[in-house]
């Protein structure tokens, strides 16, 4: 009988142990940190924009004790210095060499392109908090590739119709010569010419050339009913002062995107003042919740919070629904991804949901700036939902 209870037992303990070893690596990734890399500009044009991105996602975990999903985070960070050619090497450093569980970038559409490209060869889960390129959630959506921001097509065709609405035919465009960009002015045009208008001309310069006085010169000739521009961070700046400068703003209104005056109206002052633009978020929503955020946020990092900061905000926000349903195992990615593209965010912006095609459908605010404020002044399109053209996943 000894004989008989001796391999018995054994075995019993062998097979304990071998539970034990192979559920340690299930209790590691549980409890573990969740590695989250972010690939933001640091210096450069955009860098304020990259920075505030970063402290939204952060206030964001802060608010939650620093953990979501029971899981801590842990940080990783590079510099993509706007620079697409740069872009592969940055991306494969955070993948590779920190091995992260979800990218988090970026601001530039052309460096984003490359994040979303690599994204999706090495199944890594990518959130973009800003970059606006159309075909991210268009020809290039993929299941692990979600945007808290908007589509470049988003605020432009609701610009266009409120450029048409306000009586204006004939419209010239200016912006860089980059996915952004481009895309914007198409955007525009389409929702303008849908509403009756007609785009004369498209000037752009390459990008991130800052010399508009020759582009300035053309649209004085030609004296178009309005002109909308697509710049951001530093080249916007620039772009409003000297189209006031040249005299410009007197006669030929100017319109654009939110980008053009968020994040940039303490250095453009006088200039913006008086500015039309069209978002997903404004100054003075004057919600519950904006309005606790914009509290938290100032006492955090004693400086307003813009679009970036919310883009970010609700990047956290998202990844949160995610490793939440998952009850922190993010081992369990399908089970996380249909939780995030099912969420329906309690966003500053206001509540939004996602399309299929992982975009947001959300207000397109009419803003107006006044002092160091984009002040709503309306809703432009209720509910926008991007048209995600080429989209194949549903």
């Amino acid at each position: 009988m000894k004989h008989l209870f001796k391999p018995a037992v054994t075995t019993a303990i062998a097979a304990a142990v071998v539970g034990a070893l192979s559920a340690a690596p299930a209790v590691a990734q549980t409890q573990g940190p969740i590695k989250v890399g972010f690939m933001l500009p640091a210096t450069g044009t955009f860098a304020n924009l990259g920075n505030m991105i970063e402290n939204g996602f952060k206030m964001y975990v802060a608010e939650q004790g620093g953990k979501i999903g029971g899981r801590e985070v842990q940080y990783f960070k590079v510099d993509d210095e706007s620079d697409p050619a740069k872009a592969t090497d940055n991306v494969n450093k955070l993948i590779k060499r920190d091995q992260v569980d979800v990218l988090v970038g970026t601001v530039h559409s052309g460096v984003a392109l490359t994040m979303a490209k690599v994204a999706r060869e090495t199944n890594t889960l990518l959130i973009v908090p800003n970059a606006g390129a159309d075909v991210i959630t268009g020809a290039m959506c993929a299941k692990n590739i979600f945007r808290t921001s908007f589509s470049n097509w988003q605020p432009a065709y609701a610009m266009g119709k409120v450029a048409a609405d306000r009586g204006h035919k004939n419209v010239m465009t200016i912006t860089w010569n980059y996915a952004a960009g481009n895309e914007s002015v198409k955007g525009f045009q389409e929702g303008f010419e849908k509403a009756g208008g007609k785009v004369s001309q498209s000037l752009t310069l390459p990008f991130p050339n800052v010399e508009y006085q020759a582009l300035l010169t053309q649209i004085a000739s030609q004296k178009p009913d309005a002109v909308y521009a697509f710049f951001a961070g530093g080249g916007a700046v620039k772009f409003v002062k000297d189209y006031v400068a040249a005299g410009l703003n007197k006669t030929i209104p100017l319109y654009g995107p939110g980008f053009l005056t968020d994040g940039t109206l303490e250095a453009q002052g006088a200039a913006a003042q008086g500015m039309v633009t069209t978002l997903h978020y404004a100054d003075n929503l004057n919600t519950p919740r904006d309005n606790t955020f914009r509290l938290n946020f100032a006492k955090t990092y004693k400086t307003n919070a813009d679009v970036y900061a919310v883009q970010g905000y609700d990047a956290a926000q998202l990844l949160a629904t995610g490793v939440k349903a998952v009850g922190g195992d993010i081992g369990k990615r399908d089970q996380m991804i249909l939780a995030m593209r099912s969420a329906a965010i309690d966003s500053p912006r206001g509540k939004f949901t996602l399309s299929p095609a992982h975009n947001p459908i959300q207000d397109i605010y009419l803003r107006e700036v006044k002092g160091n404020n984009n002040e709503v002044k309306g809703v432009a399109i209720k509910a926008l939902a991007d048209p995600a053209r080429g989209c194949k996943q549903g």
